[in-house]
């Protein structure tokens, strides 16, 4: 298993990944990662096994503490400077999935953010899934203002 940084050369992988991953209202499209590789590849964290990519972490950097919707959709905001690594999506293929392929992309996104100075990281998720975020250090910071997908979404932050 190899963990690297995306280029755009992996915008069909990345798309396919995510519509096996997020239902399609919730789906970035190939042009929001086209957007995103633009401004922020740097900030994708993508596993693979062999030459098969397997799933990914994306986000831009922010000085805007919350994560906002308005933030899927322009890639522009990032902020190499930020203060905040905003994590998107955290994306395993299915057949991959209980076996720590999101947890080493979590650990990696984390130790990138901390070793490049950020106060730390801010996702939203579904509650079935606030137990799992928290075992990495996130706190729930309740249900967010994102309306994405038609979804109740909750926010949670890791501070350094």
């Amino acid at each position: 298993m190899l963990i690297r940084k995306a280029t755009m050369e992996d915008l069909a992988a990345l798309v396919a990944v995510e519509r096996e991953c997020f239902p399609p209202l919730e789906a970035a499209t190939e042009k929001d990662f086209k957007g995103r590789l633009e401004h922020y590849a740097d900030h994708f964290w993508l596993l693979f096994d062999g030459d098969k990519l397997i799933g990914f972490v994306d986000g831009m950097v922010t000085s805007i503490p919350d994560l906002t919707d308005e933030m899927y959709e322009k890639a522009e905001m990032h902020d190499e400077a930020g203060d905040w690594q905003m994590i998107f999506g955290v994306n395993t293929i299915p057949s991959y999935r209980r076996q720590g392929c999101a947890e080493a992309l979590m650990k990696q996104a984390i130790a990138d953010a901390k070793a490049q100075g950020r106060k730390g990281l801010v996702l939203t998720c579904k509650d079935k899934l606030l137990h799992y975020y928290a075992k990495f250090g996130f706190v729930d910071e309740g249900v967010s203002e994102s309306v994405h997908g038609n979804v109740v979404w909750y926010q949670m932050r890791l501070v350094f």
